[in-house]
């Protein structure tokens, strides 16, 4: 039964020359079906644009085309390369996951461009499930490492700024280390920069509301962390 699914409806190897209408009408079928499949489970939570979903539901056909038109000759190792190479149709950079997409859209368009449309299917399903469930899975959730943020806040010169957010820090952070303090405005502000540890990512406009309230809501900013700004 499984030996079916490694069995290519095109009978010949040079299918270019002997391709009949039904098989190549079959194949084309397949790679319409399974493109929208896969995008499809592309689309499932994630952000996407229908330029791109339309241009990844009919990718596996034109990699069909192309392989359909080499197979056989000579060139087909250098064909197969050009064919990848269309992973650069994208001006943008894209995501893991598109680059992922694209790649299976790929795969499928060389299974049914070679005449193994069970497999394709197969490969198809498995991938489909295998995304969802990876998705809907808690895997990867957290990144596993510290959420480190270079915090910025002004305060008036008239503010004692040693220990002013002690507390703070405390409640929404693990680690919180003054790097530098310096005077702004004139000299009518302080301008005071930590490199803090956060003790979750969704608590950061929480800090950032708290500090504010504290500093008589002048200018609070939170980022990513600059190299080597530890040693400053």
């Amino acid at each position: 039964m499984f030996d079916s699914l490694f069995t290519s409806v095109l009978q010949t190897e040079s299918t270019a020359a002997s391709l009949t209408s039904g098989a190549f009408l079959a194949c084309t079928l397949a790679s319409l079906v399974l493109g929208v499949v896969i995008a499809l489970v592309y689309m499932f939570r994630h952000e996407y644009s229908k330029n791109f979903v339309v241009t990844l539901a009919l990718l596996p056909l034109i990699v069909q085309v192309v392989i359909t038109l080499v197979n056989g000759n000579l060139g087909a190792g250098i064909a197969v390369m050009g064919v990848f190479n269309l992973v650069r149709f994208r001006s943008i950079p894209g995501t893991a996951k598109d680059i992922g997409a694209v790649f299976m859209a790929m795969a499928i368009g060389l299974a049914t461009g070679m005449g193994y449309l069970w497999l394709a299917a197969l490969f198809t399903l498995i991938v489909g499930i295998a995304n969802v469930a990876l998705v809907l899975s808690p895997l990867g959730a957290g990144s596993g490492k510290p959420v480190e943020r270079s915090l910025k806040v002004s305060i008036p010169e008239d503010m004692n700024y040693a220990g002013a957010f002690d507390d703070i820090f405390e409640r929404y952070t693990t680690t919180a280390k003054l790097i530098s303090a310096r005077t702004t405005n004139m000299g009518s502000l302080y301008q005071l920069d930590y490199h803090i540890t956060l003790k979750s990512p969704d608590e950061e406009k929480k800090l950032m509301d708290a500090v504010r309230t504290r500093n008589g809501n002048l200018s609070v900013q939170c980022g990513m962390v600059i190299a080597d700004s530890t040693r400053l």
